[in-house]
C-alpha cells in the first residue's frame, strides 16, 4: 500500500507501530460512543486485527495525519472482491481535529481509492442513526443513505437506530438508481 495525499491530508499504511496509538483512541469515549463494538479495545485485539485481517488483505487501513500529526485511522473492511464491495468506516481519535473536516476528506480520498484504484463498484457503511455529525461528513463526501434500521441493536441497555449508506461506483445503473426508479413508477397492490 503506499501513501494517500491530499492538500494537508496524508493517509499512510498503518503498522504494528501504531498500535498503542489506535488502542488509546478507541477506548475513549468519544470515539467509543459511536461504534458498535463498545467493550475495551487492548492491543492484543488490534495486533488480531493486523494479523489477521489487514495482513490477509481483508482489510486495507491507514491512518490518517493532519499536517504532520496523527488524528485518526479510516479503513476499507471485508473486501469481497466476488462482489466489488467492502464496508468503510473512520475515526477521529484526536478531539482537537474534530469539526475541521479533516473526517470528510479522509473519507473523499478512501472512496476515490476505494472506487477507482481497487475497482470496487459498492462501498457501504453502518451508522449509528443519532450520530449526525458524521452522517452530515458522510453525504458531503458522496455516500447516500440506503435504509435505517429501526431497533437495531442494543447498546447499554437501550435500543439504537442503525442506518446504512453507500457509495457506488459513478452511481451508473442498478443500485439506488434502480431503487428510486421502481418507487417513482406506478404500481399495482395485489390483493391476497
Amino acid at each position: 500500500m503506499k501513501e494517500l495525499k491530499e492538500n494537508n491530508l496524508v493517509l499512510r499504511p498503518i503498522t504494528e507501530s501504531d498500535t498503542s496509538l489506535i488502542v488509546f483512541w478507541r477506548n475513549k469515549e468519544s470515539v467509543k460512543k459511536n461504534f458498535l463494538y463498545r467493550g475495551d479495545f487492548t492491543e492484543e485485539t488490534h495486533r488480531k486485527w493486523l494479523e489477521e485481517k489487514v495482513k490477509t488483505g481483508e482489510v486495507i487501513q491507514y491512518i490518517i495525519e493532519y499536517k504532520k500529526q496523527d488524528v485518526g485511522s479510516v479503513y476499507l473492511r471485508d473486501i469481497d472482491y466476488d462482489n466489488s464491495s467492502a464496508e468503510f468506516g473512520i475515526f477521529i481519535g484526536e478531539d482537537s481535529a474534530r469539526g475541521k473536516g479533516i473526517g470528510t476528506e479522509a473519507t473523499k480520498i478512501m472512496l476515490d481509492y476505494g472506487h477507482n484504484q481497487l475497482g470496487l463498484h459498492r462501498i457501504f457503511l453502518r451508522l449509528i442513526a443519532e450520530n449526525t455529525a458524521a452522517y452530515k461528513s458522510y453525504r458531503k463526501a458522496g455516500f447516500v443513505t440506503e435504509g435505517v434500521f429501526r431497533d437495531m441493536k442494543k447498546i447499554g441497555g437501550r435500543y439504537i437506530d442503525i442506518m446504512f449508506m453507500s457509495s457506488i461506483k459513478n452511481n451508473g445503473g442498478g443500485g439506488y438508481n434502480s431503487i428510486v426508479k421502481f418507487l417513482q413508477a406506478p404500481h399495482y397492490e395485489v390483493a391476497a
